[in-house]
């Protein structure tokens, strides 16, 4: 008998340990952020495949995943690997290689697996009734994220590419009403996708999903790990100062 919740474990551990030697090959452990989105595409699409998972659910994670894993590799193409993984490596020495596995790798599979709770409980129910309110709310939701982080991540990419903004902040568009929209509205599609999956399965158990999103991204890899990069940066300090965090404030729009 079949235990999706085991599966999934399964799919996601072998899923990060190939990723893991591509990695350790390129020297680049921020490879991992391109494989975050796509893990939870190969999950979504598995779980679609062999359970059964609302066809707009799919496409939901799919459009999202994949988005981010391209936005992430262009950047990284760019910039080669991420300041944070770079500065990792070279405070582990001679444990990097097995610290990158369990600290880096394993540790956002778990994440991973959790965050993907809500779309595991409603390929489980495997309710095939068609889309209710609770399903169209969710969407709308996920929707409005999406386009949030979207929109913020291309402003900020195009800020960066003039080279006249070199050493500037970004404070115009979205980043008006707040320092990150991009995570502001990744929290919101993921609350969204949540929604969408109340009435299927256990939502209790679905709840972790968003708030491990909403936890990472306000305590420990989102907000705080950024910010502490510009903790010297005077201009930053005022940017904080004079603007939220996350929640837009739409005030300054007037």
């Amino acid at each position: 008998m079949y235990n999706l919740y085991l599966d999934a474990a399964t799919l996601v551990f072998w899923f990060m340990v190939i990723w893991f030697f591509v990695a350790q090959l390129k020297g680049d452990n921020s490879i991992v952020d391109v494989a975050w989105g796509l893990g939870f595409v190969v999950a979504a699409w598995w779980m679609h495949r062999f359970y059964y998972l609302p066809t707009l659910l799919l496409w939901m994670v799919a459009i999202w995943g994949l988005r981010l894993a391209w936005h992430i590799l262009k950047r990284n193409l760019k910039t080669g690997e991420d300041w944070r993984y770079r500065k990792w490596r070279e405070e582990w020495g001679k444990w990097a290689f097995i610290r990158s596995f369990f600290q880096v790798f394993m540790l956002q599979g778990i994440f991973m697996w959790v965050v993907a709770l809500p779309i595991m409980q409603d390929a489980k129910a495997g309710d095939q009734s068609g889309l209710g309110l609770f399903q169209w709310l969710g969407f709308l939701l996920w929707l409005i994220g999406f386009l949030w982080e979207a929109i913020g991540d291309w402003q900020l990419a195009r800020f960066k590419s003039n080279p006249q903004n070199k050493g500037k902040i970004m404070t115009t568009g979205l980043w008006k009403l707040s320092r990150h929209p991009n995570y502001f509205g990744e929290m919101v599609l993921w609350w969204g996708i949540f929604i969408f999956t109340i009435p299927h399965g256990a939502w209790w158990l679905g709840l972790l999903g968003p708030l491990t999103v909403t936890w990472l991204l306000n305590r420990v890899s989102g907000v705080p790990m950024l910010e502490k990069k510009y903790e010297e940066n005077a201009a930053y300090q005022a940017y904080v100062k004079s603007t939220n965090a996350l929640l837009p404030d739409f005030s300054k729009l007037f």
